[in-house]
């Protein structure tokens, strides 16, 4: 079987592509950032697996995570960097032209 044009899905991200990673990338894609707890309770996860697969965002560039304190409260927050953001909008536009194509 051969193809003129390589199959779209050869170009998704797999990274972002994980179920929890994706809904990750797209909560955060829609805001400056998100304190830990907004973030585990939009997504539905527990802390543990959110923790992990924020670990694996992080160290591929794509978000920042930042601890600091409310009071004497410990906070964490992520957000999408700008190397986050353009692998985000190339997976989205991966998934649209599988799905007109």
């Amino acid at each position: 079987m051969s193809s003129a044009a390589e199959h779209p899905r050869h170009r998704l991200n797999e990274l972002i592509h994980s179920p929890v990673r994706f809904s990750i990338m797209a909560a955060l894609a829609g805001a400056e950032s998100l304190d830990f707890k907004d973030l585990r309770d939009s997504i539905q996860v527990s802390d543990s697996v959110l923790s992990k697969q924020l670990a694996v965002l992080e160290q591929a560039g794509y978000l920042t995570i930042r601890k600091g304190f409310a009071g004497k409260m410990p906070r964490t927050s992520a957000s999408v960097t700008v190397e986050g953001r353009a692998a985000w909008e190339d997976h989205l536009k991966t998934l649209r032209d599988i799905a007109g194509g």
